[in-house]
């Protein structure tokens, strides 16, 4: 079924030597291809995109467009070859298994500018865990996304998201059909293939140099899978990142066919970034950092917290989002999108400003061929699936990990996990416990030291390349404006 093509695989060899990759897809002899799909402009019933947690302001407020298409074709599902078991070590060897028919929709945000287009596509593997399509790569890192002119792909790719859209929009979306999951490697595969040779219909035109694969959580999950198995066969994307995801990884046909703690497979050839919040951490995705992979474990973090449920949705790029943040700290809520109840304040923490720098040294480093920087791990305690333990400062807050001034400057204890309630969503939101006002006053003296310590601690995190300069600095004027002392 798949054709040859092997511009992914040159391009990030040459990318990680320090060779630019950006003009050499052209050129180079196919190897290995995904199918192409057919694309049409999605249309009908509310006339716009159904999604359960979009941006909350006009895309072209900040320069960009939001379109929705239908992709369809027909996917293969993989199986293990010769029905060997799928070893923890990633480097697992699939062939084509059956094929099915697919209907699925696809959202694309880009800038309405073509010169301001910086050649990068991210593809982001929607996630379903609610029960309904989301993009929270997209809702946490949209400014960096935005500001630095990346289009990124939202892809129905599961079963669960589709179904879920068809009931929002019965109108817009009748035709859409999702033969199960087996069958969702292929078509994130299809959504690729279609960025490289469609961008007159899908990007209207701008002509994309790289292209990403991302995703959350369980789109992470099934991303771990999708990296082990179709992208030896179907070499598309030109690099992962994968935000919170647990050791296993999720299965390709049958449910026992992959078990254990899977690491990402050694020999990939393009660069991976793992984005590890407090509660995600564990043993399989400390794999040592190579040529081609790399780990963000980030003190102060979980798997879903108070941007992501608020903060990010609102959120322009004009330095508000960071005031939010900063008080939030301060008064962080126990309720999220209006209807979570949560036993205990939700985690207020620095994940949006760290994944967005994620997202860049991810760009750079497949563009150039410069890797992040190795970066420290969280002092793990023990690696309880959503509760790892974790040895903690004097203020609550863990020790190691990449370190910002909401850890290193605190106004409250952090954590990755100990919340309950919403239906058992909240173990997933972490904690925030603002310090009390005789605790401010002792690390703080006046307002100025609160000021002087939450700016220098930005600057350490910019400079390691943590935070991105045009957040710190938007940080640091919060901090010129949130009052800490009582």
């Amino acid at each position: 079924m798949h054709k040859a093509f092997g511009a992914g695989l040159l391009a990030a060899t040459l990318a990680l030597v320090g060779c630019n990759n950006d003009d050499n897809r052209d050129s180079e002899e196919d190897d290995l291809r995904a199918e192409e799909p057919r694309i049409e402009a999605a249309a009908g019933g509310a006339g716009e995109a159904a999604l359960a947690a979009d941006l909350q302001f006009a895309m072209d407020s900040v320069g960009y467009s939001e379109k929705e298409f239908v992709l369809s074709g027909t996917a293969v599902s993989y199986l293990p070859k010769g029905g060997q078991s799928l070893g923890t070590d990633g480097q697992w060897d699939v062939e084509e298994n059956d094929s099915a028919a697919y209907v699925t929709r696809a959202v694309v945000y880009q800038p309405l500018d073509a010169e301001a287009f910086n050649g990068t596509v991210i593809v982001e593997w929607m996630n379903v865990t609610s029960g309904s399509d989301s993009s929270p790569v997209w809702t946490y890192t949209h400014n960096e996304l935005i500001r630095e002119g990346y289009a990124l792909i939202s892809l129905s790719a599961q079963a669960a998201g589709v179904a879920s859209t068809k009931t929002m929009d019965p109108e817009r979306y009748a035709n859409l059909l999702h033969p199960g999951d087996n069958y969702s490697y292929d078509i994130f595969s299809q959504a690729g293939q279609a960025v490289r040779d469609h961008a007159d219909v899908l990007l209207n035109g701008l002509q994309p140099k790289r292209v990403l694969a991302a995703g959350e959580s369980q789109s992470a999950y099934r991303l771990v899978s999708y990296a082990n198995a179709v992208h030896p066969l179907v070499t598309v994307y030109d690099g992962y990142l994968l935000q919170s995801r647990l050791a296993n990884a999720a299965p390709l046909a049958t449910a026992d066919d992959v078990s254990g703690s899977t690491e990402i497979r050694s020999d990939l050839g393009v660069p991976v970034l793992m984005f590890q919040s407090e509660t995600d951490v564990n043993e399989a995705t400390r794999q040592a950092d190579t040529s081609t992979y790399r780990l963000w474990e980030v003190a102060g973090t979980a798997h879903f917290d108070v941007y992501g449920g608020g903060i990010g949705l609102i959120d322009t790029g004009d330095g508000e989002g960071a005031l939010l943040a900063l008080e939030a700290l301060l008064d962080p809520p126990s309720k999220v999108f209006g209807f979570i109840n949560c036993d205990k304040p939700i985690n207020a923490g620095p994940m949006s400003f760290v994944l967005s720098a994620a997202v860049h040294a991810l760009n750079e480093w497949i563009t150039t061929g410069t890797p992040p920087a190795s970066a420290e791990t969280l002092q793990a305690i023990d690696f309880t699936p959503y509760s790892p333990g974790y040895a903690r400062d004097a203020q609550g807050n863990a020790l190691g990990g990449i370190r910002t001034p909401f850890v290193d400057v605190p106004l409250a204890m952090l954590g990755g996990t100990g919340n309950s309630g919403g239906e058992g969503f909240c173990r997933l939101f972490g904690t925030t416990e603002p310090l009390s006002a005789d605790e401010l006053d002792t690390l703080y003296p006046t307002q100025q030291a609160f000021v002087t310590a939450w700016t220098a601690a930005t600057e350490a995190a910019v400079e390691r390349g943590y935070i991105r300069p045009v957040d710190g600095q938007a940080l640091i004027d919060a901090a010129g404006r949130v009052r800490v002392l009582p």
